[in-house]
């Protein structure tokens, strides 16, 4: 298995992989393998994220977690680079799941903002820093306020910047002055994820590096060449862009991932369910998430 040792083995452009369910919600393991092979082969991802937000985190079990890693590993990981999202609210919780990832072969961790209990500046400073020296993996940190309650500001994560083995950040603040001071202060090396499809443009304009995608899982190839072509032809990546706004409006119309898991059900993936909390779409949702892909993608609408 290749050992992705940084950012730049990482690749541009990564997938956060929704995890597909069977009939009795448990998670149907070889349905995750072809997804990830179907990811990297056909939508040409770099890399893939597993255990994120999108792959319904919150409600995976440790065992599930670590199990999903290893399907995906055994996968794609001799061709392309995987990440686990090892992050939760407890730190403790987090570094046992990064030492996990670490035993099995992840190439990279992932630490999403403490959500819930809001540790104020400090606190994510012990909190990223205290997880990252229990692990010699590279770390990327995942700043998502609208689903965290808490922003991880650039004074913050610059000085987290400085640890040897935190290497990029995906940002998903929305906030484009704060990512674009990120971008101009970060040490040499250290790279910005956009983690909103639709901003991406917009952050690799002010120094952004690539994408930790939802919308790759149906039109990641297109992605691909936006995000490559942008230093060379900037207008052609942003007709690409202007082609691509339906979808990243589509897929967000609804909570995330339902409609993505939908989409992608489209393209012959058994991975349309849903655990509780979340809930399937309407059949008028789904007229709706259809509408959006017409012309885009090569499904049944």
């Amino acid at each position: 298995m290749g050992a992705f040792q940084g950012p730049r083995e990482w690749g541009k452009l990564l997938t956060a992989m929704l995890t597909p369910f069977d009939s009795d919600g448990g998670v149907n393991f070889d349905e995750a393998g072809r997804l990830a092979s179907y990811l990297v082969d056909v939508q040409k991802n770099d890399g893939i994220v597993v255990n994120g937000t999108t792959g319904e985190s919150p409600t995976l079990s440790e065992t599930e977690k670590l199990q999903l890693l290893s399907v995906v590993l055994d996968a794609v990981g001799d061709r392309a680079s995987v990440l686990f999202g090892a992050g939760t609210y407890n730190t403790a919780e987090s570094i046992q799941m990064a030492k996990e990832g670490e035993r099995r072969g992840a190439h990279g961790i992932m630490l999403v903002n403490p959500y819930y209990n809001r540790p104020g500046q400090e606190g994510l400073y012990a909190h990223f820093s205290t997880v990252a020296r229990e692990t010699s993996l590279p770390v990327l940190l995942y700043n998502i306020q609208p689903r965290s309650s808490i922003n991880l500001e650039t004074l913050t994560l610059m000085r987290l910047a400085e640890i040897p083995n935190i290497v990029g950040v995906k940002e998903a603040s929305g906030m484009i002055g704060q990512i674009a001071d990120v971008a101009a202060q970060a040490p040499e090396g250290f790279r910005v994820y956009s983690g909103d499809d639709g901003l991406t443009l917009p952050i690799l304009s002010v120094g952004g590096f690539g994408l930790v995608s939802v919308v790759a899982h149906v039109v990641g190839a297109r992605l691909k060449e936006m995000i490559d072509v942008f230093p060379s032809n900037p207008m052609r990546a942003l007709d690409l862009h202007r082609q691509l706004m339906p979808v990243f409006k589509g897929m967000f119309a609804f909570p995330s991932p339902v409609p993505i898991k939908y989409a992608t059900s489209l393209n012959g993936f058994d991975c349309e369910s849903v655990r509780l909390p979340l809930v399937p779409l309407s059949e008028v949702q789904k007229e709706a998430v259809r509408a959006t892909l017409k012309g885009v993608l090569p499904v049944a609408a």
